[in-house]
């Protein structure tokens, strides 16, 4: 006589292999689907931030360098159309630094007459040629004035850069009547050191 146990279908081998095998397949199913959901939100995490480039035309600012009463430099913040390139900008702040008229919110130093030559923007720093006006008129206070508006507006895109500066072609070393000594290259912080007042 065989036992009743063995004849019932719930503690049957083939029963229990197949409560097994589903109770893996649904483990396998939930640990692929936790395993993906962790990738995908891992995977957004670490990908690069696209940077979408600007267009060429957009609006800008530039930092152009005027002068107060008592002659100290104060930055003016200038929209401008910015250009293909840190030249360019330099290029359009410059020519507006050199036109301002008394009307503008921009006091300045730097004769009405004085003409931007060239700008160059070039490994070793900016390279200006201002034309022959840069260097007439006015006393100390205002040359070091002028002279502080130029390398303070030609390094606003690059602070700690090197400014040189030519008259008519010529490397500019002395600068008014008084002969006020002129390093090249200039620097913000060298133009600090050497005319301390300002």
């Amino acid at each position: 006589m065989t036992d009743n146990h063995d004849r019932n279908p719930l503690f049957s081998t083939k029963t229990i292999a197949g409560i097994a095998t589903t109770i893996l397949a649904l483990g396998t199913i939930a640990g692929w689907y936790a395993y993906g959901n962790f990738t995908a939100k891992n995977q957004g995490q670490n990908q690069p931030i696209e940077i979408i480039p600007e267009p060429a035309v957009s609006e800008s600012s530039i930092e152009l360098y005027g002068l107060n009463e008592e002659l100290e430099l104060v930055p003016t913040i200038v929209e401008i159309k910015k250009g293909q390139n840190e030249q360019e900008s330099l290029t359009l702040g410059f020519n507006k630094l050199l036109t301002v008229s008394e009307n503008d919110s921009i006091k300045t130093a730097i004769p009405q007459e004085t003409k931007l030559i060239s700008l160059a923007v070039k490994d070793d720093g900016i390279h200006l040629d201002l034309s022959q006006e840069f260097t007439s008129g006015g006393g100390s206070a205002s040359m070091i004035g002028r002279l502080g508006q130029v390398i303070y507006t030609a390094s606003s895109l690059n602070p700690s850069g090197n400014v040189w500066i030519n008259v008519e072609g010529k490397p500019l070393d002395i600068l008014g009547e008084e002969g006020l000594m002129i390093e090249q290259p200039m620097t913000r912080e060298l133009f600090m050191e050497s005319f301390p007042s300002n």
